[in-house]
């Protein structure tokens, strides 16, 4: 009797010590990304909101106060499918989250890894015999994995069942082995819809080449649409103005607008702000225009401030504010709430490495908790 007492103390120590040795661990790696050390880690994989009685500066920078927040690692490491076109991007990732919150506001801090910095987004490029050629290699499925900006997606379920247990996984439906998905035949590697009518997810989707440059996180929302939109069950909160859309027009092959004033940082998109018809002169083999037109999200959909930096080592930094509780004609269907801040709100997270549609997911869904 004793040697078995024995026996089940040996295992309850054992299995203490692995614990303290994987909080050691974890904080180890956490400290070699570069971020704040935090004052501990997140428990079992709990995202911790920290109360906090000072500003927060949305510019993509680890600031002091980060270092109240504890982190939750994300890892990221499956793919809804495998190009056929010599994709080369990242197959998986981890995500490094932080938040702080105020009276009015809720904050985010991320940081993950990806070795290549990421801005085109089918940029035109002046030929050597003087045209232009958007700049393409679209895979099986019609989407574009080469010449595209890195992005970042946060879903918070709304009120969509399941999404609690399943994550991301709950709203994305994949064609059947016939083509067929609904019955319709669909070349996309899936969509995002949600099971049943009445049900939406929240959707914020950051994009280093169309939102990044005015510091802003497209806001956006699932529902149970199916195929009668274009776009499935994926749709942009209202807007009132602003946004961004293609430097293209139909039976035209050059661009049709260009930076007034042309500069690095303009590079790959053209600031609504200081757009000009374009004129073919002064350009020599090699130069680039941008291939989209961007410009501030004004309205429902401009809701969350976003500034994202990434820096040589070969990661990204992404800083985000958004109001806890939003107050426009469709936030309760469009938007997650924050209004009780002693309930748990369920979220995922996908990162997408200069592709369009394919990005780096993971299973299941996290929780977030608001400290009292």
């Amino acid at each position: 009797m004793i040697r078995i007492r024995n026996k089940i103390l040996k295992k309850f120590i054992d299995g203490w010590k692995l614990e303290i040795m994987k909080k050691f661990v974890l904080l180890g790696a956490v400290a070699a990304t570069g971020m704040l050390s935090p004052l501990s880690y997140a428990v079992n994989g709990v995202l911790t909101s920290i109360p906090i009685d000072q500003p927060v500066s949305i510019d993509g920078k680890a600031d002091s106060i980060w270092a109240k927040a504890s982190p939750v690692i994300v890892k990221l490491n499956e793919l809804p499918y495998k190009p056929d076109n010599g994709y080369e991007g990242m197959e998986e990732t981890e995500v490094e989250m932080r938040s702080v919150y105020d009276d009015e506001n809720v904050y985010f801090l991320l940081r993950w890894d990806d070795p290549t910095h990421s801005l085109e987004r089918f940029p035109w490029v002046k030929q050597k015999d003087g045209s232009w050629k958007r700049s393409l290699n679209k895979d099986h499925t019609k989407h574009e994995n080469t010449y595209y900006e890195d992005k970042l997606s946060l879903f918070w379920n709304i009120s969509s069942k399941g999404f609690k247990k399943k994550g991301c996984d709950k709203s994305c439906h994949m064609p059947e082995d016939d083509g067929l998905l609904e019955g319709v035949k669909d070349t996309s590697a899936g969509r995002h819809y949600t099971s049943n009518a009445g049900e939406t997810v929240d959707m914020w989707h950051w994009k280093a080449a169309r939102t990044n440059p005015n510091n802003q996180m497209d806001d956006q929302y699932v529902d149970h649409a199916r195929s009668e939109s274009a776009e499935w069950g994926r749709h942009s909160d209202d807007k009132s103005g602003g946004g961004y859309y293609y430097n293209l027009e139909e039976g035209r092959d050059t661009p049709v607008w260009m930076n007034k004033q042309a500069s690095v940082e303009n590079t790959y998109w053209v600031r609504e702000s200081d757009k000009v018809p374009f004129t073919d002169a002064g350009f020599k083999p090699g130069d680039i225009i941008g291939g989209h037109v961007t410009g501030p999200i004004e309205g429902a959909r401009a809701d969350i401030s976003a500034t994202g930096i990434w820096h040589k080592d070969g990661y990204w930094t992404l800083e985000l504010k958004r109001k806890l509780v939003t107050k426009h004609d469709n936030s309760n269907t469009q938007d997650v709430q924050f209004g009780d801040l002693s309930k748990p709100y369920y979220f995922g997270v996908a990162v997408f490495d200069n592709s369009q549609i394919n990005h780096i997911q993971h299973t299941k869904s996290y929780k977030m908790v608001f400290k009292q």
